[in-house]
């Protein structure tokens, strides 16, 4: 899908709402109070340790893994299979109509193939249009 269909939900540029303006002074200093009640509330019950513990996460090299297989698993490619010489399966007769029903197959519009069972049949077929 291109870009130019995607709606405004779709923001690549962050999600940044700007400058926040209030009705008046009192709107402001009540949003203020609020602010400063809620980081005070994050501080008691320690939000901003959690921030620089996940900061410091980011930080730190990533793991990494060194897979091995288990004892008795290893490289088995030293050992030879078994050739005994002989094929796997038969092979399957050809299959073959031997009946008497149907006398030919003929094709109608756009390559489809149809069984014809009796002459009146194949000239019918024979003179559809295409």
């Amino acid at each position: 899908m291109s870009m130019h269909l995607e709606g405004p939900w779709l923001s690549l540029n962050g999600r940044k709402k700007g400058k926040v303006k209030f009705r008046n002074a009192e709107e402001a200093r009540r949003a203020r109070e609020l602010e400063e009640s809620w980081q005070k509330l994050l501080r008691a019950q320690g939000v901003e340790a959690e921030t620089c513990k996940r900061s410091r996460a980011l930080k730190a090299e990533p793991l990494t893994y060194k897979l091995s297989a288990p004892a008795g698993r290893g490289n088995n490619s030293h050992i030879p299979s078994l050739n005994s010489g002989a094929g796997v399966a038969t092979l399957a007769p050809a299959k073959v109509y031997t009946g008497t029903k149907v006398k030919g197959i003929a094709t109608m519009h756009k390559s489809n193939a149809v069984p014809v069972f009796s002459d009146e049949e194949a000239i019918d077929i024979s003179r559809m249009r295409r």
